[in-house]
């Protein structure tokens, strides 16, 4: 069996330590916020301006990723969280972050972060072979469940009991760790196809005119919307439910974000199994219903344990959706126009969650703790079933720019049907435990987390 190469495990590691520390300020962040307010419509203020760079800059961080070194973009990226994770440890400890500075840090984060996620999922095909990309992708997710959900909260929450400033602390070195070996990594060449000369506008135009005439990624990029825009409703106050509404401690939020990372861990497990049952777009249909149950489920839950049995089953459904949303993507789209065309993806896909965030809070504040998860459940029912017919007509077109052309597979000695290809990468990345970038279950604070899907 052929190996990952060196380079795509050093790009691993670096991600294994900043996951961890994005993890401790999954919990450590909203936890420092309401030690400053506890007015939800503030609180959402803080999420929000994390994830308002990707409504502002993904199309022109697109581009800047097709015309620029990559590798040279998320290292020189992670440099700059480090710089702004250490100025907002020294404002903690010397009494000095109020909601305006974790906001204004929060949105410096997210614009490193807008130009280092791009980055990453658009070199990454350029490390390992096209046929291991479902198996790198698996590998990425399993790190970061297990940074982000699964070591992080807990450990961010614990040491926020002890020191408000630990868990910054920890996540700026995590920065610095992760920038130190990503500059290590073999340079990546800019797109021979962009053209110096030309226009960034027209640039950028290329992806999203490419992506706009795509009718099953535009369908799923516009799902993708919908979902992160309501799952940021609910998770911008889920600190005030947790707290206020369900009664648990700084551990017990942690643990909530633990539960969501065992139910990825169990869909990693056995989602292989139950894509090729179903299928690639029944799928994505199942997950979505999923996360309109699980997310209105979460708003009435009565206790702590229901509350973290629903995280573990959106868990459960994340990696299903992103395992083959992402490689979709990288096997899709033309390897000159990835970068425009992903950012274009993520505009729509995480662009709402910053307004989400702020309706979360408004709802919170008008309605209550319990309304904004709600809401956000029969947000993601309406629009599945709005998304239905286009689902259905890409299942059934023709075109063959609707899924990644017949394939050979190694061993196969022939072609396969696009779409078993298609499913048979989202199973094997499975086997390894795959989420995706597309949307972790952590969207909350954590700059490195979306919504469903990366």
């Amino acid at each position: 069996m052929t190996r990952l190469g060196s380079a795509y495990w050093r790009l691993w590691w670096a991600n294994a330590v900043s996951y961890a520390g994005d993890g401790m300020l999954v919990s450590a962040l909203p936890l420092f916020a309401i030690t400053v307010t506890k007015d939800p419509r503030l609180i959402a203020v803080v999420s929000s301006a994390m994830f308002l760079p990707w409504l502002l800059l993904s199309l022109p961080a697109g581009a800047i990723v097709d015309r620029h070194d990559r590798v040279a973009l998320m290292w020189r990226s992670q440099a700059i969280q480090f710089a702004v994770m250490g100025v907002l440890t020294v404002l903690i400890m010397t009494h000095m972050a109020g909601i305006a500075v974790l906001a204004a840090a929060g949105f410096l984060i997210g614009c490193a972060e807008v130009v280092y996620s791009n980055a990453e999922q658009s070199a990454l095909p350029a490390l390992v072979p096209a046929d291991l990309l479902p198996r790198a992708n698996g590998n990425q997710q399993v790190v970061l469940t297990i940074g982000e959900t699964f070591v992080g909260p807990p450990l961010g929450s614990a040491l926020f009991a002890v020191r408000a400033a630990l868990p910054f602390g920890l996540d700026a070195l995590s920065f610095a760790g992760s920038a130190a070996l990503l500059a290590g990594l073999p340079r990546t060449a800019p797109s021979r196809t962009m053209r110096s000369n030309q226009r960034m506008r027209a640039q950028i135009a290329e992806g999203v005119r490419w992506l706009a005439g795509h009718r099953l990624l535009r369908t799923v990029a516009l799902l993708l919307g919908v979902s992160n825009f309501s799952s940021q409703m609910g998770q911008a106050t889920l600190v005030l439910l947790a707290t206020q509404t369900l009664h648990v401690g700084t551990r017990g939020y942690g643990l909530l974000w633990t539960a969501a990372a065992v139910g990825s861990v169990l869909g990693g497990l056995v989602n292989p199994a139950i894509t090729r049952l179903l299928g690639l777009l029944p799928s994505l249909t199942v997950a979505m219903a999923a996360f309109a149950v699980t997310d209105a489920g979460v708003g009435l839950a009565p206790d702590f344990a229901v509350a973290a049995a629903l995280m573990a089953c959106n868990g459960f459904f994340v990696t299903m959706w992103n395992v083959v949303t992402v490689t979709l993507r990288q096997r899709i789209v033309p390897a000159e126009l990835l970068g425009r065309v992903n950012s274009a993806y993520r505009m729509i896909g995480w662009g709402l969650m910053p307004l989400g965030a702020l309706a979360g809070g408004f709802v919170a504040h008008a309605a209550g703790l319990r309304a904004a998860y709600v809401v956000a459940g029969v947000l993601s029912g309406a629009a599945l079933l709005a998304a239905l017919p286009a689902l259905a007509g890409a299942a059934r077109s023709p075109d063959k720019g609707l899924l990644p052309s017949p394939l050979p597979l190694p061993g196969a000695g022939g072609v396969v049907d696009a779409d078993a290809d298609a499913e048979a990468e989202a199973a094997s990345c499975g086997v390894t435990l795959s989420c995706s970038e597309e949307t972790s279950v952590s969207t909350l604070l954590s700059p490195r987390l979306p919504g469903t899907d990366t």
